[in-house]
């Protein structure tokens, strides 16, 4: 596979997701450059959006097994990781597993679990494994957690950790329909189908191993001159040195950035990374990891504007090697 059917499989899949789901074509590239950078990402959406559409019709496209947890209060680690059951004829114990061992796994309103069970999910998303009873589990490539969670309603939630935050690759918003027209297209699309969830009809794309393999062109075949490494270094670094800011961008941060950018120059069939692709991830990848000083919360500045500050101050490098 070379570049260019990586780009023409990229637009397909595109084209394909869109032509269910109706919404910004920006922001489903963004959401297939974090599963091409092998990553996972943080919905923060009201309900009705169209969140788990998203997540099924990716999957579904690049023919991956998908399964949906809805998190609530009283839900278990055994719940979603599996359980050993002893089997008497055998004499043995076998293992019942979660909806965990999947390709996609939509965490729903992930915020609504305690955080035993939220803790449940850091192996996995980090190591791509879990440890049940003492015994590892490798997950099946590709893996990766789409999550959400309700910016409105705060009653009977657990906020996510700092720890857990930082290992979503990015945090998105899908928002409401930007016009009248997309408006529109919902209900059009839904009388055409004559059913809510159209994407079992989906003919795949590509198959699970041939994404893994783009995973690993983007992996492999992706050139990042030293000028654009600095480039997403001292962005990051900037972040930190705000006084604004009590905790700033981890390095986990930075990757994030090297990661998306090489996905992004993939899907536009280039095999090096332009400071474009930087800029267009900053906010979404680090976002989420940074925590403003009280008083200026209050004031209500957000974490995004601290990035925008970062960006405009960070001089763009113009003479950078093509590969």
């Amino acid at each position: 596979m070379n570049l260019e059917n990586a780009r023409k499989i990229c637009d397909e899949l595109v084209e394909g997701i869109c032509s269910i789901y109706v919404g910004d074509e920006l922001l489903v590239r963004k959401v297939l450059c974090a599963v091409l950078a092998n990553g996972h990402v943080l919905f923060e959406d009201n309900p009705g959006l169209g969140k788990t559409l998203l997540a099924k019709t990716l999957s579904f496209s690049i023919g991956c097994s998908f399964s949906r947890v809805q998190f609530t209060p009283d839900l278990l680690p055994a719940d979603i990781l599996g359980v050993k059951i002893w089997k008497h004829r055998e004499a043995a114990f076998e293992l019942l597993r979660g909806p965990l061992f999947t390709n996609i796994l939509l965490a729903d309103e992930i915020n609504r679990s305690p955080p035993k069970t939220q803790s449940a999910l850091l192996e996995a998303m980090e190591e791509r494994q879990i440890t049940i009873e003492g015994e590892t589990y490798a997950l099946e490539e590709p893996f990766f957690v789409l999550a959400t969670q309700n910016p409105i309603e705060y009653e009977g939630t657990y906020p996510l950790p700092e720890a857990q935050m930082d290992r979503f690759l990015l945090k998105l918003s899908t928002g409401y329909p930007k016009t009248l027209a997309d408006e529109k297209m919902i209900a059009k699309r839904r009388i055409s189908w004559k059913k809510d969830d159209p994407t079992r009809d989906l003919k795949p794309v590509i198959s699970g191993k041939e994404f893994s393999i783009m995973q690993m062109k983007v992996e492999n075949d992706i050139y990042v001159d030293d000028t654009i490494i600095e480039y997403i270094a001292e962005i990051v670094r900037r972040t930190r040195e705000d006084d604004q800011v009590e905790v700033g961008a981890s390095p986990r941060g930075t990757l994030a950035l090297l990661k998306t950018s090489r996905a992004m120059a993939l899907i536009h069939g280039r095999d090096f990374v332009t400071p474009d692709d930087v800029k267009i991830f900053a906010t979404d990848a680090l976002s989420h990891r940074i925590i403003l000083k009280v008083e200026y919360m209050l004031e209500g500045l957000n974490a995004r504007e601290i990035i925008e500050k970062a960006i405009a101050q960070v001089p763009v490098p113009k003479d950078f090697r093509r590969r």
